[in-house]
């Protein structure tokens, strides 16, 4: 533009010129740097995958605490059989001749023991967890 087109007072000054092409050059950095990281795949996927992995996390100690109340519940309820069963054994053992009923039993010894052995080694392991 000539100077005929405008009058002076309408031209910036060239230190008013200066601050706004530095102005612009900052917002444009601004804005490639937000570009870029819309366009970094890479790092939106790690992103993702921390995410995600939290949220696994979270969903596991969950499903632990929810298997922990189930093992208590079971252990109680296991613990109170064996406890029945014991009395009710006891008892019977009271009114029976016990070496006439291993005897005469159709289940073989070693393997009544071998089921003791295991719900004990049950309630021994349960137990064991839960401390």
């Amino acid at each position: 533009m000539s100077e005929k087109n405008g009058s002076p007072a309408d031209k910036p000054s060239i230190d008013e010129l200066r601050a706004d092409i530095k102005q612009t050059r900052a917002e444009l950095g601004e804005t490639v740097q937000a570009l870029a990281a819309k366009a970094d795949v890479k790092a939106r996927a790690k992103e993702q995958v921390e995410q995600t992995k939290l949220k696994v996390k979270a969903q596991a100690v969950e499903a632990t605490e929810r298997v922990r109340g189930a093992a208590v519940a079971a252990a109680g309820a296991v613990s109170g059989k064996v406890h029945e069963v014991a009395d009710q054994t006891a008892a019977k053992a009271d009114e029976v001749d016990v070496r006439e009923t291993v005897r005469n039993s159709p289940v073989p010894l070693p393997l009544v023991v071998a089921g003791v052995v295991a719900i004990v080694g049950v309630i021994l392991i349960i137990r064991g967890r839960r401390r």
